[in-house]
């Protein structure tokens, strides 16, 4: 009899951890659902300095304009005339108001206006041009 009562007490100390593994899955859930993703140009471009350069926390989009030309969005090389439809596809996945240049310090004006041109064709009133402080 004594033998049958231990038994009864190892199996009542078990502890059940299927609510906690429950809870945890349900976390990991809601942050990668609720992570936002940067999509970086792809490429790294020699910024001109500028002294009242300002931080912007909530873009999303990055676009690189490089010396020869170059346009790269999503880590790809896309001609001028796509900008607004990968700027559309992107917005589709994620919403955001604000686009950034990245220009380069050598880059044509003429290119960087273009590209300005196609992010507004795409619905984005907000631009800022990256540059170092």
């Amino acid at each position: 009899m004594a033998r049958k009562q231990r038994f009864r007490e190892e199996e009542e100390a078990a502890v059940d951890m299927t609510p906690m593994l429950d809870i945890v899955f349900i976390m990991l859930i809601f942050f990668i659902v609720t992570t936002s993703f940067v999509k970086e140009a792809g490429i790294d471009v020699n910024k001109p300095e500028a002294a009242q350069a300002t931080k912007k926390k909530n873009a999303n989009i990055f676009i690189a304009v490089r010396s020869n030309g170059e346009i790269w969005m999503d880590k790809r090389q896309v001609d001028v005339e796509r900008v607004a439809a990968n700027i559309e596809r992107l917005l589709a996945e994620q919403p955001t108001e604000i686009v950034i240049i990245q220009a380069d310090k050598d880059a044509k004006h003429g290119v960087v206006v273009k590209v300005m041109d196609q992010i507004k064709a795409a619905g984005i009133d907000k631009i800022s041009i990256a540059g170092d402080k």
